[in-house]
């Protein structure tokens, strides 16, 4: 066979580019609109175009990929549909700091150039990200590229805006919310992150008007007190029933406010008594409607007391709460504080605390969207792997809130809706009306408001493919086949594409959605750069080769746990691809003078490993595209490891080079080279949706075409292959030499010298196996003699193993010093039983199993396992030296 590519070492940096180009060149990634071959189609969770590649979407890409390109080479016409979200809230903060850095600002050059700046920006930068995906290796197909405000998907959001204003779906309205003082707009519940704070609880005196006494409340928020509208006790408190219906003086303010009873009001908290701010707490804004209370907002956009909080206006909200607290006792008002601990929500871009506030904003009717979203997954239609997470799914829609899809920012879709100064009308359209659909007027004025970045970013999965046109992308592909994506926005955007997909295709988006966990630092910590446990995708990539980066993270991808990562696990897994390069470096050295238009070997020219490592292929091809097709990434991974070093490299190539090395026959030597390329070109296609690059390398050497190993088939198992009377054999002479090799490195006995062993075997079978490989057995565990005799009783003088049955004596003779490896074997076996002591003791204090982490708590008793077990290997050894008759 030709001899191309052997270098020495693989050197990933040389490889990867170059074989990413050609791809491109080729358009191996591109997906036909139209095709005879079965479609699967997968849309990428559109990063942000403010992004950088982290090890979310390091591991999020390389297990789409992987989907994609096994699916390719199973001969479907497998799309991934790339592209980018315009990230309202969080582009628009980027480009306002470049232009503080200028002096300026967004209000000083107005919308118009704003958003020309924005769209400036995104052309310089947004594409960053989607080239450092391409440094990942991954596959989509780059001529459809999508941005969620490209002419295409702006046309999209606006239609099914429309549509679902008319159908009634949609409705603007007062109404309570959580706003970001430093975004200057209203976010979503999903997008406020709260943090426990420690802080105080004040209790505050309200005098009742008519003099009979007063009422104490409680709260973590004073200054709030200057918008109350009524004080609310649970009305079977017998405390305050007969203050129910009277008015208390709001202090400082001196203004009348009624005392209500409402049965939300929890006794057991504070006094039992509770002030009502219904522009500052949604709870309280729910009461106010039910009782038809007065609304008083106190602070402006910013969080300023505005004009209704009196002498404590222009304040902010700390400065007037120190200053309401402190006028509170002057007065007379004031009881205690005491300390109290209490959730604080923050803005989840800019971590501000969010405050509510009452504001006219656009929703979304969601509750019959949400039980058709529930509906799909019941039946069936939807599958969410690892099923674990549809109690979630199922829970957030069961308790949905109408959603708030109006945002007060200037990037992004401007809600398509405008009024007529004229009339009064309001009018929503996909296209900009020229004049009022009423009265006629033309004085006509767009909404200032845009929508919700997750509004547009629900409706990827059909707006990508060209919807609202009924285009033969969208036939061809739609509904998709996966989505893949991290639990953590299951609300944000799984549900809400779910609802958006049922309403306007009345189909589900997706078939499967497969919900991966967190990648965290090796101690199950969340990395960040703060504490420095953070890793640079694109370092480990230039340190390591994306192909050891991409197996890494599917190796440590089980489902329903988190990916624990360091960057000792990628340099285990670049020894890996090394591991790789040495085997194909091998073969192909053995396979110099190998033809293969020469013919099929004969039958009986196979080897029983030959034929057994035929078995195990099979075997393992069955197994990896099972747990592909089960999305279980880290058991394809694992078997694939487990196969290519442990069973080929180890074991196969090391029995095969007894035949390889030698010319005494000719027709087991061709079979042979036969199994190792037919092995290599299997296992090499198996591994290439994990590692493309490197198995692209070598499959220009060893195929047979010539052609990309992405247009090759996937190894598909074959009932020929299957031979358990081989893997039966290869078991026992496996077990033999082990048992061999266990008691030389116990004994420390080097490999380089030769001993002498005697097999006892329980049965004829046995013994018939061990002669025919008498041969490996010799080779591989280096000896000068070995005997095979069927039998029961143990032979004195030898150090003895069990193995499958076999009774393996190793005669040691001369390699042991007895009495002092005794001795050194009785300390060792001392030590180790200290150590379990002192391991079981800490395992069983259940203070420290209480108190220190899960991940602490295994890593203990893993270690008590190995002790264990290392206890019983030189008790094992001690026993030995006792047979040999010391």
């Amino acid at each position: 066979m030709k001899q191309d590519n052997l270098t020495k070492s693989y050197d990933p940096a040389a490889v990867e580019s170059r074989w990413y180009q050609e791809w491109m060149d080729k358009g191996l990634f591109r997906a036909e609109d139209e095709s005879d071959k079965p479609a699967f189609s997968i849309v990428i969770p559109p990063p942000n175009v403010t992004g950088m590649l982290h090890m979310g979407h390091a591991l999020n890409n390389t297990l789409q990929d992987v989907i994609i390109r096994f699916k390719r080479m199973q001969g479907y016409n497998a799309l991934w549909m790339p592209g980018t979200d315009h990230a309202g809230i969080a582009t628009q903060n980027v480009v306002e700091q470049e232009l503080a850095r200028e002096e300026t600002s967004r209000h000083e050059i107005g919308r118009e150039k704003f958003i020309e700046r924005v769209w400036s920006w995104r052309e310089k930068y947004g594409g960053i990200i989607l080239n450092q995906l391409q440094k990942l290796g991954c596959s989509c197909d780059w001529s459809r590229e999508r941005f969620t405000m490209d002419d295409g998907l702006s046309r999209a959001v606006r239609e099914v805006f429309v549509r679902l204003y008319r159908d009634g779906l949609i409705y603007q309205g007062d109404y309570i919310v959580n706003w970001c003082p430093r975004c200057h707009t209203a976010i979503s519940d999903l997008e406020v992150e709260y943090e426990q704070e420690e802080s105080c609880l004040w209790h505050i005196r309200y005098p009742l008007v008519d003099g009979s006494g007063e009422i104490v409340v409680a709260t973590t928020r004073p200054e709030t007190m200057l918008g109350d509208t009524a004080v609310a006790v649970h009305p079977d408190d017998e405390r305050y029933r007969s203050m129910v219906g009277k008015k208390v003086l709001l202090p400082l303010v001196n203004r009348e406010i009624p005392v209500i009873a409402d049965s939300y009001v929890t006794s057991e908290f504070g006094t039992g008594a509770v002030k009502i701010t219904p522009s500052a707490d949604p709870n309280d804004f729910a009461m106010a409607q039910r009782q038809g209370l007065e609304i008083i907002s106190i602070m402006d956009g910013s969080a300023i007391i505005n004009e209704n909080g009196g002498p404590y206006q222009g304040q902010d909200c700390i400065t007037c709460r120190n200053n309401v607290v402190k006028d509170l006792k002057a007065g007379g008002y004031f009881v205690k504080e005491e300390p109290y601990s209490h959730n604080v929500g923050r803005c989840y871009r800019c971590k501000t605390n969010v405050e509510p506030m009452v504001s006219k904003q656009w929703f979304v009717k969601v509750q019959k969207l949400a039980k058709t979203a529930t509906a799909a997954v019941i039946k069936g239609e939807t599958k969410i792997v690892p099923p674990l997470w549809e109690a979630t799914y199922f829970e957030w829609l069961e308790n949905i809130r109408d959603w708030c899809i109006s945002r007060q920012i200037w990037w992004g879709h401007r809600i398509p809706v405008w009024y007529c100064d004229d009339c009064g009308e309001i009018i929503a359209a996909v296209e900009e009306p020229t004049a009022c659909t009423k009265c006629g007027g033309t004085s006509l004025r767009q909404d200032e408001d845009v929508l919700d970045t997750w509004f547009s970013s629900a409706l990827w999965p059909f707006s990508t493919l060209g919807w609202p046109d009924n285009t033969k992308a969208l036939k061809t592909f739609y509904p998709t086949s996966l989505l893949v994506t991290g639990f953590d926005i299951i609300f944000f955007w799984v549900a809400r594409m779910m609802m958006m997909g049922l309403y306007v295709m009345k189909e589900v988006p997706f078939r499967d959605v497969y919900l991966h966990a967190l990648v965290r630092d090796e101690r199950g910590e969340k990395m960040s750069k703060s504490k420095g446990n953070s890793i640079d995708p694109l370092t480990m990539i230039d340190r390591y080769g994306a192909d050891a980066f991409r197996f890494t993270l599917a190796a440590f991808t089980a489902q329903g746990r988190d990916v624990k990562m360091s960057e000792t696990r990628i340099e285990g897994y670049r020894n890996f691809i090394n591991k790789i390069w040495n085997a194909f470096r091998f073969c192909m050295m053995n396979l110099e003078d190998y033809r293969e238009d020469q013919g099929t070997p004969r039958n009986d020219d196979y080897s029983f490993p030959d034929r057994w490592i035929r078995h195990r292929l099979n075997q393992s091809v069955n197994e990896v595209i099972r747990a592909l097709d089960e999305y279980r990434f880290n058991d394809a991974a694992a078997e694939l490891y487990q196969f290519f070093w442990h069973e080929f490299c180890d074991w196969y190539l090391e029995l095969a080079k007894t035949v390889l090395y030698s010319e005494d026959d000719p027709g087991r030597k061709r079979a042979a080279q036969e199994t190792l390329l037919l092995v290599l070109r299997t296992v090499i296609k198996l591994l290439h949706p994990f590692i493309p690059f490197v198995t692209e390398e070598i499959w220009q050497t060893i195929s047979e075409d010539g052609g990309s190993i992405m247009t090759a088939d996937y190894p598909r198992p074959s009932g020929n292959m299957e031979d358990n009377d081989a893997a039966k054999k290869v078991e026992t002479i496996r077990s033999v030499i082990t048992a061999v090799r266990n008691i030389r490195g116990v004994m420390r006995v080097p490999f380089g010298t030769k001993l002498k062993v005697t097999a006892l075997c329980p049965d004829a079978e046995k013994k018939k196996i061990l002669e025919e490989g008498s041969r490996y057995v010799l080779d591989l565990a280096n000896l000068n003699g070995f005997d095979v005799i069927e039998g029961e009783e143990t032979i004195s003088g030898a150090a003895v193993a069990v193995a499958d049955s076999v009774k393996v004596h190793v005669f040691l003779g001369d390699a042991v010093d007895i009495p002092a490896e005794r001795a050194r074997l009785e300390k060792e076996v001392k030590k180790i039983d200290n150590d379990l002591e002192r391991v079981s003791r800490k395992l069983g204090n259940q203070d420290f199993r209480e108190k220190a982490s899960e991940d602490v708590v295994r890593k203990e008793e893993a270690k008590y396992a190995d002790l264990r077990e290392r206890g019983t290997v030189l008790r094992d050894a001690l026993h030995n030296l006792e047979a040999m008759g010391s």
